[in-house]
């Protein structure tokens, strides 16, 4: 990343000091139109930094899945342009800001992807791997032109029902959510990019989506202290650049508002019992949960900046903001959010650290080490793997679109063609009515629980059937919870793979053929498995 020059702090206007709390959302699908506004909104009022999204499709006031999502071969060729318009439009060099969880895949197609958090979560005693991962996310973002990965998140998700954390978290033990977030974080800030943890005070105990309306978290100081905030706590003893304040209503800290624009959960909790002293950015806030709640423009950013807040991101009402920050706030209260947003562009334009592009093959390489130890068994007998295996066993999958390497290698070692739910139903249940054993390789449609992880009423129904009436041996290429749809039962014998990337259906297959042993735990408790 080139070495960028900041101008003289003295020659920033009060008005360009607001102007550099705001973070709008840009997305690189915009037209023409679209980006010669941001061009000019960056010029006119000395945007501080921006945050790139895939399109307006896919933000956060799409939750509800009403506008189709476009695919877009060129993405990344079309971020970095993007962000060398942006940044030449604006006067005072643009902090740029992604979210990258899990890669710029998280945003950007045909970028390398990472394992989600949950998949981290299963790995024992492995955080040299999160560390590299964190490193390589960290080096494609520099490679972009990005600054700052709003990751990792450190909610615990204790809420098996939660909508929108869930495989974002790296599980329900606050300990390990602390300790892998931090290698995660270490990674991260070698190659040079910032950090932000999120959503603080925490948004793994609800059922509810904060893109959608306000969830409640029901919690005295005292139980979120030893849950929620400890790994906030700790991280922030170990230094981070960034805490993202998530939109929350915790009534026994504060029944006025949601955490979003609440003084005594951001100044009085964060910043002085919780002794943080860096920047403090609101997650999106043209999220339902907040957005719905202020109709006057410009008045929910000046109340969160008000209640602490120094960034405030994906702000649709900047020029509306920036006048009543103006009209509302002391200089000294302006010049202290200042302060800090200042300091850590000082921090990321001093980094010299250097990014040739893309790096697939490292990508690949991680992938791999880590399907090879986050793979978790749930098997009543040992010797099932082998009883399984020298069975007729029926071959069956339920696809996602994704190439399924594993059925198809099951095909080539045993000659048990591959069958398809619910395209070969009929075949199927010929063949069911003469075989004991099935092998099934799911592939859920969707990572999100929203309706039913993206399956069909009849599929759930045809996998319930064959869970309840043969021997199953269960390979999920997904999200864990979706075992708790499935009718699983206590001796329904599951291997969690977690990812479908082909790196971990390859590791999945040497599993069942008994050359690779299941070294992973999961990181959280489902339903199923309580019963």
């Amino acid at each position: 990343m080139n070495k960028v020059h900041l101008p003289s702090k003295d020659q920033v206007t009060l008005s360009q000091k607001v102007g550099q709390l705001f973070m709008p959302a840009v997305f690189i699908n915009d037209t023409e139109e679209e980006v010669q506004k941001m061009e000019q909104l960056i010029a006119n009022y000395h945007i501080g930094s921006l945050c790139f999204f895939h399109s307006r499709a896919s933000a956060a006031t799409n939750f509800e899945g009403k506008k189709q999502i476009v695919h877009n071969e060129k993405s990344y060729g079309r971020l970095v342009e993007l962000i060398a318009r942006y940044q030449k439009a604006a006067k005072i060099p643009l902090l740029i800001a992604i979210d990258a969880e899990w890669g710029l895949a998280m945003r950007i197609e045909n970028t390398p992807q990472y394992p989600y958090a949950i998949t981290l979560g299963a790995l024992q005693n492995r955080e040299d791997l999160i560390y590299h991962t964190g490193k390589a996310i960290g080096r494609d973002c520099l490679s972009a032109g990005i600054h700052w990965n709003l990751a990792p998140v450190v909610d615990i998700n204790s809420n098996p029902e939660n909508p929108v954390i869930g495989y974002r978290s790296f599980g329900d033990d606050k300990q390990k959510v602390f300790t892998k977030a931090e290698a995660f974080i270490r990674g991260m800030s070698e190659a040079g990019i910032l950090n932000s943890i999120k959503h603080f005070p925490g948004h793994g105990d609800t059922a509810t989506d904060s893109h959608l309306g306000l969830p409640v978290i029901d919690k005295s100081l005292e139980d979120l202290q030893n849950n929620e905030l400890y790994p906030f706590q700790q991280l922030i003893q170990k230094g981070v650049d960034s805490v993202m304040v998530g939109h929350l209503l915790l009534p026994q800290l504060d029944n006025e508002g949601p955490s979003t624009t609440s003084h005594k959960i951001i100044t009085g909790l964060l910043r002085n019992q919780m002794g943080f002293d860096g920047v403090i950015i609101s997650d999106a806030l043209n999220m339902h949960a907040v957005s719905k709640t202020f109709s006057e423009k410009g008045t929910l950013e000046a109340k969160a900046f008000s209640a602490g807040m120094d960034v405030l991101c994906f702000s649709e009402n900047t020029k509306e903001g920036i006048d009543l920050i103006l009209q509302q706030e002391t200089e000294d209260r302006i010049e202290a959010s200042f302060e800090r947003i200042w300091k850590l562009k000082e921090e990321a334009f001093s980094n010299t650290n250097k990014s040739d592009g893309l790096d697939w093959e490292t990508a690949s390489e991680i992938n791999s080490e880590i399907a090879q130890n986050c793979l978790t068994e749930r098997i009543g007998r040992k010797e099932l793997l082998e009883e399984i295996r020298a069975s007729n066993f029926l071959n069956l999958a339920v696809h996602n679109g994704k190439a399924n390497l594993f059925s198809k290698g099951l095909e080539e070692a045993f000659g048990h063609p591959v069958l398809k739910i619910p395209s070969d139903q009929g075949i199927i249940q010929q063949k069911l009515d003469k075989t004991e054993t099935v092998v099934l390789s799911l592939f859920p449609p969707a990572v999100k629980p929203k309706d039913q992880f993206g399956f069909d009423d009849v599929v759930l129904q045809i996998i319930k059937s064959i869970i309840n009436g043969k021997k199953v041996l269960l390979y999920l290429f997904g999200n864990p919870y979706v075992l708790d749809i499935l009718g699983i039962l206590p001796n329904t014998n599951v291997v969690i793979v977690y990812q479908d990337f082909p790196e971990f259906q390859k590791v999945a297959l040497q599993h069942f053929l008994g050359k690779t042993m299941a070294k992973g735990l999961l990181p959280v408790q489902l339903k199923t498995f309580s019963l």
